[in-house]
């Protein structure tokens, strides 16, 4: 089992932690969904911008509220592991962080987006139970390949590069929440904003190697729970046949 080595952290990366953190907590004041802003504000005793956070602390509190933990990881893993993970309310994390060069963009996920970008909204059960949820029906349809790919399409839209309808357009993809040069993407005239369609999502391709072109918006987290139940129940029934 992987452990975070806290003490091979250098100055350069507790200088680059603060300064994507404090940037990004700015810009994010009137553009993330109330939801995340209030899961971050929850967690601020252990996730703020004054020191790289401890898993262990980390941990601590989001048992405690809703019963997730972190788990560690070297990178990116198979996709049926990952949903193994989420079906055990674990959600995966590395712990290598950006260079100063990188603050702007990175291909592969580092520390900052799985921490910062993800864990605040486990803290409200709702959404933790959303991602279990999703874990749970990857575990179940594991050796459909379709399945699968349709669940990452699902996910890729939704707890990655997903957009809320408020009273205006508000973020709470861990993707875009991470990324200060798309957090304001999002908001140009150009941006294709589509809405939320569970059939069109999962039929959608995607690229993790380049900024998003479209996403899909929310009326409500309700819509987004409802359309992972018809989803499952889909599935289930198909199964029977």
């Amino acid at each position: 089992m992987m452990k975070q080595q806290f003490e091979n952290y250098t100055q350069e990366d507790f200088k680059v932690w603060e300064t994507l953190f404090e940037r990004q907590v700015e810009n994010l004041q009137d553009k993330s969904c109330q939801e995340y802003l209030e899961c971050l504000r929850e967690l601020n005793p252990v996730l703020n911008s004054a020191n790289i956070p401890r898993f262990e602390e980390l941990n601590n509190v989001l048992f405690k509220k809703t019963g997730w933990t972190i788990e560690v990881v070297p990178g990116l893993i198979p996709v049926g592991d990952f949903f193994e993970l989420l079906s055990q309310k674990k959600f995966c994390s590395s712990t290598w962080l950006r260079s100063m060069a990188q603050l702007d963009y990175l291909e592969e996920p580092d520390m900052f987006h799985d921490i910062f970008g993800h864990i605040p909204l486990f803290m409200n059960k709702e959404y933790g139970d959303f991602a279990q949820q999703m874990g749970r029906i990857g575990v179940q349809f594991k050796n459909s390949e379709d399945v699968l790919l349709e669940l990452q399409r699902l996910y890729w839209f939704t707890i990655e590069f997903g957009l809320l309808k408020t009273t205006e357009t508000k973020i709470y993809g861990a993707g875009i929440i991470s990324s200060f040069s798309e957090t304001n993407i999002v908001y140009e005239s150009e941006t294709e904003i589509l809405p939320f369609n569970l059939d069109e999502i999962i039929n959608a391709d995607f690229r993790n190697d380049t900024i998003q072109t479209k996403y899909f918006l929310l009326e409500s987290f309700d819509q987004l729970y409802e359309a992972l139940n018809k989803y499952e129940e889909r599935l289930m029934s198909l199964a029977c046949l």
